[in-house]
């Protein structure tokens, strides 16, 4: 690792590809920031092991690329690979997403003995006791869901809750289920015969923004959504 170059790498089967990025114009690339892919890249080559400096195989681009063209390779390595953090990278995203999941709970949360909510200090004093782990790619309404869950032992926390109805088409209903799961409590599912999907998921009320918007994306806009009463 070094501060003027890092690694994205993607996986097929068991064949690893590697390009060499800078640092902070490969983040931008990958949080969606409208950078030009020619300022990511340290070089225009596709390695099986950059540390080795071992190019690879056009055969094997070939194959799992369906391209030789490094810079169509390295597109697809930035967007369904893995990009190496430096130290601090990791360390300033981790914060900026530990800042935001604790105020989601601080505007969502209240202590159920007394019915007031939750302080920012309060919660964020609780997370130094759970030593919980934060994804910096993940979106912080997701991972809320979980950070609650870690920190009941040690703080009493209840969430505002909302149930939403949604139906699911055929093409989409499997991933968009594996989603719903990832925001919150599945309490009815009706698979019908066509293969669509009907259900109602109870989550917390701050997350329903993130929601809608992920499913929207993986359903292509086909989800139909209604908020229970």
């Amino acid at each position: 690792m070094s501060d003027k170059f890092t690694t994205a790498r993607l996986s097929k089967g068991q064949d690893r590809f590697e390009i060499l990025v800078k640092p902070q114009p490969a983040l931008d690339y990958k949080l969606g920031k409208p950078i030009p892919l020619s300022q990511v890249l340290m070089i225009e080559e596709v390695y099986s092991d950059s540390g080795k400096g071992t190019r690879a195989s056009e055969e094997k681009l070939q194959k799992h690329f369906g391209t030789i063209d490094p810079v169509k390779v390295a597109e697809e390595i930035m967007k369904s690979g893995e990009l190496q953090l430096t130290t601090d990278q990791r360390r300033q995203l981790s914060d900026e997403k530990r800042r935001q999941i604790i105020s989601i709970i601080s505007r969502n949360a209240i202590d159920p003995r007394s019915g007031a909510p939750h302080p920012p200090l309060r919660i964020e004093q609780a997370l130094e006791q759970v030593r919980i782990s934060i994804d910096p790619y993940r979106s912080a309404e997701e991972q809320a869901k979980q950070v609650i869950e870690d920190l009941r032992p040690v703080l009493p926390i209840k969430m505002e809750q909302m149930r939403i109805a949604v139906k699911v088409f055929p093409e989409h209903a499997a991933r968009a289920y594996n989603a719903f799961k990832s925001f919150g409590t599945v309490t009815r599912e009706e698979w019908q015969a066509d293969g669509a999907l009907v259900a109602v998921i109870e989550m917390p009320a701050g997350m329903y923004g993130s929601f809608t918007d992920r499913v929207s994306k993986m359903t292509q806009g086909t989800i139909q959504m209604k908020v229970l009463t």
